[in-house]
């Protein structure tokens, strides 16, 4: 493979990577470290020495990290000796700074300390990348002997020890530190999950239950543990469900198993539970047998509100209107509820509640939900009952609760009876003692808040700092809520854009019965009179007329043949269709299609060139009925695409692994490049569908389909106002492959004029236009090339089969297949393997390069474009100079 530029990397690459390497030791500014302290202390003892130093040599400065005889932490990396020892592989010395230009003006030559000798090592702890250096430095000149040179390089190695191993150190803290967050919120999520969690065995033995499933079950932990589910099922459902399970296991569709459900658990007092259950299959890779978990949301609330529907019909009402298609996610009622009795048991108060803040008529109010009841007659219990539910809000921002959620203030009192700022209690309303307050702030917003009331302790600070990481809880809490809520509204324009679809579905499947009725009608008649016109015996037609009426009936059959392929699209979809591969005479698919398009060519004034007899007629293997119904599609659109007087030609031969290609020639208003890759598309008529020339838009599609089906590939080259050539290849008869060759007469007909020849061709993919006409411009001034354009890979691949290049200029980000891809394609095909293939990419990093030369690329050349190295790679892999 041939490399234009050099692989060697720059200096500012090499040093880039060396800095790299640098800030990855998290060495730099860091405080004395013993080790460190120790070695350089032992070196200066050792060398007798006044200074030594491990340093560090950033982008500007040389950091000490330890150091004998030094006052300061770093100097001037620009004339260091150490700037200079880093670049070496081994010891870099000198012995007498005064007599070396290099150091003789340095000021620590020249003023205090005096350095007159400096003897450094490269540290290289990791990649062979020189970070810093372990050097030794004297105020008188000397010169180290063999034995301390190799003394000083064992203390450098030992340099490298400490450095690796400070970075095992911060590479254990950090898995450390990961391995605890890890365990953190695994058993966070576990223990404070407002929902029942219970992990079952195969056998249905529970393995492990959560605090919130023993809350809902009344059951301690070592009374459920080693127990069949079945305990907590009631009677008519636990008699069934070992055989339920078992069956499961053995491939029975499930009923609840990843689905979920409402259904009734059994309380340990002997009372059901309403609940939503979901369980889950859990597969664990290298232990045998598979593990259940069962996801309990308790529905006891929304089950007592049914009950409760004809005694308070009205509150009733108000609280469906909030909880519309709400019940799957009831059990964030559960969550407030036991949220709020956690914060009770936690601070051993009689009250607690929790709210998030909404707006109301553009001002802060508060949503409570969840509250200790407070209630001491109907009247204030109905007030409960509105809190709780949602329907009521607080918006007062005066009272207790407004300062906190409202003004953002954390409230706490010990003596709240002689609180002057709280308002007044009614007759009844029980006694609160002490009262505390705090705002749940998410990036300076207050989006909620809690409250207690009546604690066994004081309110203070040291308590407000106890619940701060509740109150860090409670936020992401709100905010999972809330996307919980979003993603309800998202799930429900899902639903309705998927009705939307399905309506659109039945619509297609209704016009194409009916479109499908109304066609197969008229076309009944022609066929049928049409027959009944050639066998009448009694007045048989004269022979022109029976030809002109077998013509009219041979059309008619193929017309209702193309009625039932295209209308019944959902079986052409299905790949339905039904073949008859066997040996087809190309010449005579020609001629019925050229008969059967000839009177619509006659009306445009079209002639209709074909290939002169020979008595070489080749075979296929394909369909004959297929193969003319995709000939018949490419002549039609040739003539109706065409000019008036226009001409259209048919030519075939020789194609690529053993095909036939047929090529259909004309010369209409043809197609812009950029939309060649559109052709193909359903219902695309690329912009004829404003034009009064009738068609649908799938001919095209359909005939793609059924060429490929037959083993086939379709194309087409076009030159906009000039004409434009579709074509597709079939494989040969296995009787014509070996009688084949280049000197073929068939294989000449595709031959084209001199126009190029000896011109080198060169193939740019490319799906930027203003990137083509760039090179086509360049091109443009090179008399010896010849360029051909592709705007994505699928055709790139094709023209570089088609058109063998000598060269192909790829790419990197192209839609749908990308460089990389077409790559590997181009290289896995014995027809364009050994087409060198040249990357032409804006990704410019030294890594991308070296990926695309590693990928395989011949070259890789960079935007914005140098033509001088364009030339270059273009006069190499051409095999000589290009010409202007």
């Amino acid at each position: 493979m041939h490399h234009v530029s050099s692989d060697e990397p720059s200096l500012p690459e090499a040093e880039a990577r060396r800095l790299s390497q640098l800030r990855r030791t998290s060495l730099l500014d860091t405080a004395p470290d013993p080790a460190f302290d120790r070695l350089v202390a032992l070196v200066a003892d050792v060398f007798d020495v006044p200074v030594a130093v491990v340093s560090l040599v950033d982008a500007d400065r040389v950091w000490f990290k330890a150091s004998v005889g030094l006052t300061v932490r770093e100097g001037p990396r620009d004339g260091a000796f150490c700037n200079l020892a880093i670049g070496g592989e081994g010891l870099f010395e000198v012995p007498d700074a005064a007599d070396d230009p290099r150091f003789a003006g340095s000021a620590m030559v020249c003023a205090t300390p005096g350095i007159r000798f400096y003897a450094g090592l490269p540290l290289r702890p990791v990649d062979g990348q020189a970070i810093g250096t372990l050097c030794i430095l004297d105020t008188a000149p000397r010169r180290l002997s063999a034995r301390e040179a190799a003394r000083l390089d064992s203390f450098a190695r030992q340099a490298e020890v400490l450095i690796r191993h400070h970075l095992a150190t911060l590479k254990a803290d950090s898995e450390h530190e990961a391995l605890l967050r890890t365990i953190a919120r695994e058993q966070a999520l576990l223990n404070r999950a407002a929902v029942g969690i219970i992990r079952i065995t195969s056998k249905g033995i529970i393995e492990q239950v959560n605090p919130f499933a023993l809350q809902i079950l009344g059951y301690a932990a070592d009374e459920l543990i080693g127990r069949n589910v079945r305990m907590i099922m009631p009677q008519r459902w636990a008699e069934h469900h070992d055989e339920y399970l078992d069956s499961y296991l053995k491939g029975r569709p499930p009923s609840v198993i990843g689905i979920g459900r409402e259904a009734q658990a059994l309380h340990r007092s002997g009372r059901t539970i309403p609940v939503h259950l979901a369980v889950s299959e859990v597969v664990t890779p290298g232990q045998e047998g598979v593990e259940f978990i069962g996801i309990l949301s308790d529905l006891s609330e929304l089950h007592h509100a049914r009950g409760r529907e004809q005694a308070q019909h009205r509150l009733l009402q108000v609280l469906h209107r909030g909880m519309t298609d709400f019940a799957a996610l009831m059990s964030s009622d559960q969550l407030w509820l036991f949220l709020k009795q956690a914060l009770r048991t936690l601070t051993e108060s009689d009250y607690a509640l929790i709210g998030e803040v909404v707006p109301v008529d553009g001002k802060p109010g508060l949503k409570i939900h969840a509250i200790t009841d407070l209630s001491w007659n109907d009247d204030s219990r109905r007030l409960m009952e509105r809190l709780s539910s949602g329907d009521m809000m607080l918006t007062n921002p005066d009272s207790m609760l407004g300062r906190v959620f409202a003004g953002g203030e954390v409230v706490m009192t010990n003596d709240l009876g002689r609180e002057t700022r709280r308002t007044g209690f009614p007759h009844g309303h029980p006694p609160l003692l002490n009262y505390l307050g705090v705002p749940i702030i998410d990036q300076g917003q207050v989006i909620g808040m809690y409250a207690i009331a009546n604690s066994r302790h004081e309110v203070d600070a040291e308590l407000l700092a106890w619940l701060e990481p509740f109150t860090a809880t409670c936020a992401l809490l709100i905010n999972l809520y809330r996307r919980i809520n979003e993603q309800a509204r998202f799930t429900r324009e899902l639903e309705a854009a998927h009705a939307r679809q399905a309506q659109a579905s039945r619509a297609k499947t209704e016009f194409l019965s009916s479109m499908s009725h109304e066609l197969r009608t008229p076309m009944n008649s022609i066929i049928g009179f049409s027959q009944l016109l050639l066998n009448n015996r009694r007045q048989p037609l004269p022979e022109r007329q029976a030809g002109q009426v077998a013509q009219i009936l041979k059309s008619g059959q193929h017309l209702l043949t193309l009625i039932n392929d295209i209308l019944d699209l959902s079986r052409i979809e299905a790949g339905g269709l039904a073949f008859s591969i066997e040996p087809v005479e190309v010449a005579a698919v020609v001629e019925e299609s050229v008969g059967t398009v000839s009177a619509l060519a006659g009306e445009r004034g079209i002639e209709i060139r074909l290939p002169p007899p020979s008595a070489s007629r080749p075979r296929v293997m394909a369909d004959f009925t297929r193969s003319k119904q995709v000939l018949i599609n490419f002549l039609s659109n040739a003539i109706k695409y065409n000019r008036v007087g226009g001409r259209v030609e048919v030519a075939w031969g020789n194609g690529d692994e053993g095909r036939l290609r047929v090529e259909v020639h004309d010369t209409g208003i043809g197609v812009p490049a950029e939309r060649l890759g559109e052709l193909f598309q359903p219902f695309n008529r690329i912009g004829a569908e404003h034009s009064v020339i009738e068609g649908a838009g799938v001919g095209l599609a359909l005939t793609k389909q059924l060429v490929e089906k037959m083993s086939g590939r379709v194309g087409a080259r076009s030159t906009e106002g000039q004409g434009s050539c579709f074509w597709f290849e079939l494989p040969l008869a296995a009787d014509e492959v070996s009688h084949r060759g280049p000197d073929d007469p068939v294989a000449g007909a595709l031959a084209g004029g001199g126009g190029e020849a000896g011109r080198r061709r060169v193939l740019y993919v490319e799906d930027n236009p203003a990137n083509q006409r760039l090179m086509s411009d360049i091109f443009e001034d090179l008399d010896d090339c010849a360029l051909s354009l592709a705007h994505e890979a699928a055709l790139g691949i094709e023209l570089a089969r088609a058109e063998r290049p000598a060269l192909i200029l790829m790419d990197i980000n192209l839609p749908g297949i990308d460089g990389y891809a077409a790559l590997a394609i181009l290289k896995a095909d014995p027809a364009t393997r050994d087409i060198p293939v040249v990357a032409l990419s804006a990704n410019a990093m030294p890594a991308d390069v070296e990926r695309g030369l590693a990928a395989g690329f011949a070259d890789y050349l960079v935007k914005p474009l140098d033509f001088t190295r364009l030339h270059k790679v273009l006069a190499y892999h051409l095999g000589g100079a290009t010409h202007a």
